[in-house]
């Protein structure tokens, strides 16, 4: 059973749109995900306009992805997440939906401060 950042079991973080490297709409993890796409975020257009800037447009739709929205939850790369935080544009963290390996990029002080209003 996979757990999140708090040590519970990891909780989904998006089915519409279905976010996750795997796309079950949950932020597992495994050896085939390069990216660590970890992180559940809640995405603000200052962190996607952020992301086009690094060259990856997560608002352009592509076959079987609608693009996204501010306020759209997705499993963010947990090194993409820290950059962000490092620019001072991180967006707000779902924890429960958070996977715990976020932690080898992240202290867990950084994810409490960014956590997703309910």
């Amino acid at each position: 059973m996979a757990r999140n950042v708090l040590g519970s079991e990891l909780a989904d973080c998006s089915h519409d749109p279905v976010t996750g490297f795997y796309r079950d709409g949950c932020c597992e993890t495994g050896p085939d995900d390069a990216g660590v796409h970890t992180v559940c975020a809640r995405v603000t257009a200052e962190f996607l306009s952020f992301s086009a800037s690094r060259g990856n447009d997560l608002t352009r739709p592509a076959p079987q992805f609608p693009g996204l929205q501010p306020g759209d939850r997705w499993c963010l790369c947990a090194s993409r997440w820290k950059e962000a935080l490092d620019a001072g544009v991180a967006p707000p963290v779902v924890l429960e939906a958070t996977h715990a390996r976020t932690l080898e990029w992240v202290d867990l002080a950084d994810l409490e401060a960014h956590r997703a209003p309910e």
